[in-house]
C-alpha cells in the first residue's frame, strides 16, 4: 500500500491505541479493495478530546472517525449532528464528514455485538441474559439486546450510578424487555456478556466467575485483544458456545462501513 497526497484519510481516536485491531482490520480490507484509503490511530488521553478536534475538522482529507474509549461521551457535544442510537444511549463510537464538512456521529457498539452474536448462532429473542458493564459500549449493548428482544435483561455494574441509569433508559425506552438490577451470578442465564474492561490487561480478575457457569450457556466478552480472555478460555474449557471481541468488532466494521459509504466494503 502507498500513501500519497490524494490518499483519502479514516481514524480511530483513544487511549491506550496499542491493542486496537480495527487500523489492521481496515488497512487489510482496502488493501484487497484496491482502495486509496489509509486508517491510523491517533492516541488521545482524556480531557485532551475538545482541544484537538479543531485539528480533525481542519483535516480535510480525512473523512470519518471510529471512537473509542475514553472519548465516547465527551465527543457527543463537539459534532454537528447525532443519530438516533447516539441520542438514545448518549454516546458516540463513529463519525462521518458531511458535505458541508461538518462531522456527525453514531453509535454502532451495540449492533455490533449484537450482529456478532447472531451470526454465530446464537438469537437474542427471547433469551434472559446476563450483563455484567454498563459504561457506554454496555449501555449501547443492551440497547440492542433489548431492541432484538431479550425477554430479560440483568445488568450489573460496580458503579450502582451508571447501573441506575442504565436500569432507567431500558425502562423508559424499551419496556418490552424486562430489566432487573442484580450480582454478577450468571446463573440461570441464557446468555452472559461481560461488557466491562476486565480482561484487557494481564492479571485482571473476570467480572463473572466462571465456577458459577454451566455448559448450556453462551458466553460473550466485548474485549477485543486478547481475543480469548480468561473467562472466554475458562468458558469454554466447561463447554460453553462462546463469542469474543473480535465477533463483536467485525460487526462493528460491517455497520461502521455502510455509515462511512464505504464501496464495496467485504471486511
Amino acid at each position: 500500500m502507498t500513501i500519497t497526497g490524494a490518499t483519502r484519510l479514516l481514524a480511530i481516536i483513544g487511549d491506550p491505541v496499542a491493542p486496537l485491531r480495527s487500523p489492521a482490520f481496515f488497512n487489510a480490507a482496502f488493501a484487497r479493495m484496491g482502495r486509496d484509503t489509509a486508517f491510523v490511530a491517533f492516541q488521545i488521553p482524556a480531557g485532551a478530546l475538545e482541544r484537538s478536534w479543531p485539528a480533525f475538522e481542519a483535516m480535510r482529507n480525512l473523512d470519518g472517525i471510529v471512537i473509542t474509549m475514553p472519548h465516547k461521551e465527551a465527543v457527543m457535544p463537539l459534532l454537528a449532528d447525532l443519530g438516533p442510537t447516539a441520542r438514545l444511549t448518549h454516546s458516540v463510537n463513529t463519525i462521518r464528514r458531511r458535505p458541508d464538512g461538518a462531522f456527525e456521529g453514531d453509535m454502532f457498539d451495540g449492533e455490533g455485538f449484537r450482529d456478532g452474536l447472531e451470526r454465530a448462532g446464537h438469537p437474542v429473542r427471547g433469551k434472559r441474559i446476563l450483563q455484567v458493564g454498563c459504561g457506554a459500549a454496555g449501555t449501547a449493548i443492551a440497547c440492542a439486546l433489548a431492541r432484538a428482544g431479550a425477554a430479560e435483561l440483568t445488568i450489573h455494574d460496580s458503579a450502582a450510578a451508571r447501573q441506575e441509569a442504565l436500569a432507567g433508559l431500558l425502562r423508559t425506552h424499551l419496556p418490552q424487555t424486562r430489566v432487573v438490577m442484580g450480582p454478577p451470578d450468571p446463573r440461570g442465564f441464557d446468555i452472559v456478556v461481560n461488557a466491562t474492561p476486565l480482561g484487557l490487561r494481564p492479571g485482571d480478575p473476570t467480572s463473572i466467575d466462571p465456577a458459577l457457569l454451566a455448559s448450556s450457556q453462551v458466553v460473550a466478552d466485548v474485549i477485543p485483544n486478547p481475543e480469548v480472555t480468561p473467562l472466554i478460555a475458562a468458558a469454554r474449557a466447561i463447554g460453553c458456545a462462546t463469542t469474543t471481541g473480535r465477533d463483536m468488532h467485525e460487526g462493528q466494521a460491517r455497520l461502521a462501513a455502510a455509515y462511512l459509504d464505504i464501496e464495496g466494503w467485504n471486511g
